[in-house]
């Protein structure tokens, strides 16, 4: 079988990557730029069917009611580093490992 331009045979391994698949920019314009308005229907982030993360509508929410709120209540809230400095995990799961902040 081809796929993507790679043959693969009987008993061949693969990985699916989510986020390689987030990032495709056939489906995604500019994937990698943070885009908080981004219309990111079809996306595989929570995962799908039997294996769709419990926690996507608490999440969901967190993004569309507390973050909101967080910039509401400090307006000057403001990254402590420069943001190629923020250190991302280094796992499966896609984030950053700690998020210094500072307000006036």
């Amino acid at each position: 079988m081809e796929l993507g331009g790679q043959l693969s045979k009987a008993g061949d391994s693969m990985v699916v990557s989510a986020q390689a698949a987030n990032r495709d920019p056939a489906k995604f314009p500019d994937p990698d730029v943070l885009d908080l308005r981004r219309a990111a229907a079809g996306h595989v982030s929570f995962g799908h069917g039997i294996h769709q993360c419990l926690g996507q509508q608490p999440a969901r929410v967190e993004l569309r009611v507390a973050l909101p709120a967080l910039l509401t209540r400090f307006p000057r809230l403001r990254l402590a580093i420069p943001a190629e400095e923020v250190p991302m995990r280094k796992s499966d799961i896609y984030g950053v490992h700690r998020l210094p902040v500072v307000w006036d």
